[in-house]
């Protein structure tokens, strides 16, 4: 139903969108070319869940095929075994049923093995997607993590070392940035979401929510940084405010 559901449509033009923003705000940035590999996996997640979601009929037909010939042969040795005319002593009938609950169940284990192929054949492609989707989630987390809003409000009063990474953003660049990550990761989710919508697999839903638990966690640590530098003017505002104070109180005496 419209309105129920992820289009993919919409999450690639998010990306597009996105990944323009970042190029025009930061152009030749490395976050540039991770958002336009956020953009070929949103592409091919498009078409990937749905290929996902559509049955496999050769599959289906392939095991069809070798589902009905173990059935065949089954019945047909069923029909060849013969009941000799003096009843064979207890220890060689203890064998024959020993032999035959053996192989009922090879042959049980080999239809539940045919009977779930095609769930386990869209599970592993599945399981390869949002792996690859949680291999470039580490990576968006890489881009932000030298990103210090303490540094970037103080820069004049910290001691750089030989190894420090360089500060070339002012406060509004940094919080661009950093809210830039941020949605990268959001969007992450909604991709690797689309899979558990066309492929409703209990192993493929707990892949999912992990991975959106995973960006949820990262996002936490950059909204903090983002926080840490929306609070930093209302400090300065407050410090302020006390220091008209008390040179106002001095005036006054």
């Amino acid at each position: 139903m419209a309105g129920r559901s992820l289009e993919p449509e919409y999450i690639v033009e998010t990306v597009r969108i996105l990944k323009n923003r970042i190029h025009e705000r930061f152009p030749g940035a490395g976050l540039t070319q991770v958002c336009e590999d956020l953009l070929e996996i949103a592409q091919q997640a498009k078409n990937r869940s749905v290929a996902i979601g559509r049955p496999m009929f050769g599959v289906r037909i392939l095991s069809g095929i070798v589902i009905l010939g173990i059935l065949v042969s089954v019945v047909f040795g069923a029909r060849l075994v013969r009941i000799p005319n003096p009843p064979i002593p207890a220890s060689e009938f203890i064998q024959v049923i020993d032999a035959g609950f053996s192989a009922l169940v090879l042959i049980s284990a080999l239809l539940v093995f045919l009977f779930t192929l095609e769930i386990r054949v869209k599970r592993a492609r599945a399981m390869y997607a949002i792996h690859e989707m949680r291999s470039l989630v580490h990576i968006i987390d890489m881009h932000q993590l030298t990103k210090d809003p303490e540094r970037v409000l103080w820069r004049d009063s910290a001691q750089d070392t030989k190894s420090s990474p360089k500060r070339t953003m002012d406060r509004f660049q940094l919080y661009r940035y950093l809210d830039y990550c941020s949605e990268m990761l959001a969007l992450c989710g909604k991709i690797a979401a689309l899979y558990a919508e066309n492929f409703p697999d209990s192993q493929a839903v707990a892949a999912v929510n992990d991975l959106e638990n995973l960006t949820s966690g990262q996002g936490r640590k950059i909204w903090q940084k983002i926080m840490i530098l929306h609070a930093a003017p209302q400090q300065e505002e407050k410090g302020n405010t006390v220091c008209e104070k008390i040179e106002s109180n001095e005036s006054i005496s």
